[in-house]
């Protein structure tokens, strides 16, 4: 694999596993935007809040705005951890250098990395642990499994956030939440309709993700919901328990 250095020489280290973090300058770097943003997030921040493992072997992201942003952080892993492997899969790397399917890869990659990065310098102590997927029922090898798989993720992804935001607090701090968590998911849905369109050409606004035949709204989830899919891609230990978000 090709690396991406910044200036001054120094490695940009985004191809690192889901347990990895990438390097605070190269972060920022990329994500220097972000920065304030952050800021205000850790502000914000409730320490009593803290997340518990009350469910033994799953890891509980809490409750309340912070519990959001942990869930968020969780489902950030896991997409972030997702591009990250399918780099080192064949089906990746037969792609031609500059063809539009491996740009686009590469976009989805360095947009999940950072915001997998953003929520957890937001969180910082609150956040929980660093999550281990299970990709062993992805075949990394078949564009229809890497694909098809990068559909349900993005799809997952947008769903959770539309289906977040009810649990976000209304002070100032909590609107300040959903301001971010707008722009995030906003970027999410472009993410799942590039991704669609490569599956199959004009699907990004199918039925399925799109409400059509009543409001025309896109379709949000529940986290438990939600995490009953995220989970059959984490290993135990690592399953998420979504039971203070209601």
């Amino acid at each position: 694999m090709s690396k991406i250095t910044q200036p001054g020489g120094d490695e940009a280290e985004f191809a690192k596993p889901l347990y990895t973090p990438i390097k605070r300058r190269s972060f920022f770097m990329y994500a220097g935007a972000t920065a304030g943003a952050t800021a205000l997030l850790l502000s914000g921040c409730d320490d009593d809040d803290e997340t518990t493992n009350d469910m033994p072997g799953m890891v509980n992201v809490g409750s309340s705005s912070l519990g959001v942003l942990n869930y968020a952080y969780a489902l950030e892993q896991l997409e972030a951890g997702f591009y990250t492997a399918l780099r080192d899969g064949s089906y990746y790397k037969g792609l031609g250098a500059t063809s539009a399917e491996k740009q686009i890869l590469d976009d989805l990659y360095y947009h999940e990395v950072i915001h997998r990065e953003f929520f957890k310098a937001a969180l910082g102590t609150n956040a929980i642990k660093a999550l281990e997927p299970d990709f062993s029922k992805i075949d990394f090898s078949s564009r229809t499994s890497v694909l098809g798989t990068a559909k349900a993720f993005e799809d997952l992804g947008v769903a959770a956030y539309n289906g977040a935001g009810r649990y976000i607090a209304t002070d100032n701090a909590g609107l300040n939440y959903l301001v971010i968590a707008g722009k995030i998911v906003s970027v999410e849905a472009r993410h799942a309709a590039l991704i669609r369109d490569l599956v199959s050409e004009g699907s990004f606004v199918d039925s399925d993700v799109v409400t059509i035949a009543t409001n025309g709204l896109e379709i949000s989830k529940s986290p438990s919901e939600v995490v009953t899919v995220a989970n059959t891609f984490l290993k135990d230990g690592s399953k998420l328990n979504v039971s203070g978000l209601v």
